[in-house]
């Protein structure tokens, strides 16, 4: 559809093209008295937009609105990015709390067609996130030169002690690394993987590459919604399913990270 399908999403425009990566290009779009942010797949994928903006009206408030979507685009408010600032970390951690206490379904649950960056993001139902974890994270991202990995994956099917004390189901965004931080006022998330998992994920992915003034975040977090004991040494757990993810996709030294990390469990 190109230019055309955006025009007959919101009408006359100028594109002005910005960042988006590999998987989208993205533009801002300009319209009479609007600003808007637009992306489109670089390679077809009739379900990745889609999907993505059903995760960011489930995130509500903590993500920009959206405009309009299609197969095609994905349409959202212009946000302003003003910098990232302790004041506005420790907002985002109190508001990522209150997603997490939200009452959720089952682990494992989200959309039948979830994306992870560009990889299917398996969906199910399970009573606990250790299994989940196992059935939906890890085993679906393995091969034959990951087999402590492998190994961590069947011994989570037996609910080890080391995974932590049972906690309730959150929403996650799923892709919480800090490149998918919108340091507006107030702070907002994009580019979600939204399912029902345990919130520590989420958390442990903002740790994984860096994110400005985390120890602010976690803070006000942690008395928004305090984090069972323990979770400190449960974070690198929690890193795998993305180290995974970036071993599927770039190589690299991210397959040799996450078998150190299950070497670091399994002994």
């Amino acid at each position: 559809m190109g230019e055309a399908g955006l025009t007959v999403l919101i009408g006359p425009h100028i594109a002005t093209p910005i960042g988006g990566g590999d998987i989208c290009q993205a533009f801002k779009v300009q319209t009479e008295g609007h600003s808007y942010f637009a992306k489109t797949p670089r390679r077809p994928d009739p379900h990745l937009l889609p999907v993505e903006a059903q995760g960011l009206r489930m995130l509500g408030s903590l993500s920009p609105g959206v405009v309009a979507v299609n197969a095609q685009w994905l349409v959202l408010e212009w946000l302003d990015e003003l910098g990232p600032s302790a004041g506005a970390a420790e907002d985002l951690g109190r508001r990522l709390a209150e997603l997490h206490m939200a009452p959720a379904g089952a682990f494992g649950e989200g959309p039948e067609q979830g994306r992870i960056g560009s990889l299917p993001m398996p969906a199910g139902a399970f009573d606990t996130w250790p299994t989940m974890y196992a059935r939906l994270r890890i085993q679906p991202l393995l091969d034959p030169g990951l087999p402590r990995c492998a190994a961590l994956a069947d011994a989570l099917l037996e609910d080890p002690q080391w995974a932590g004390p049972a906690e309730p189901a959150s929403l996650l965004h799923g892709d919480l690394w800090s490149g998918n931080i919108l340091w507006s006022r107030p702070t907002r998330v994009i580019d979600p993987a939204c399912h029902v998992g345990h919130r520590e994920t989420d958390l442990a992915m903002l740790a994984l590459f860096g994110t400005p003034h985390l120890d602010w975040l976690l803070a006000a977090y942690d008395e928004a919604y305090p984090l069972a004991a323990g979770w400190q040494d449960r974070v690198g757990l929690h890193q795998l399913w993305p180290l995974l993810v970036h071993h599927r996709l770039f190589g690299g030294g991210y397959g040799a990270r996450a078998e150190q990390i299950a070497e670091g469990y399994l002994s």
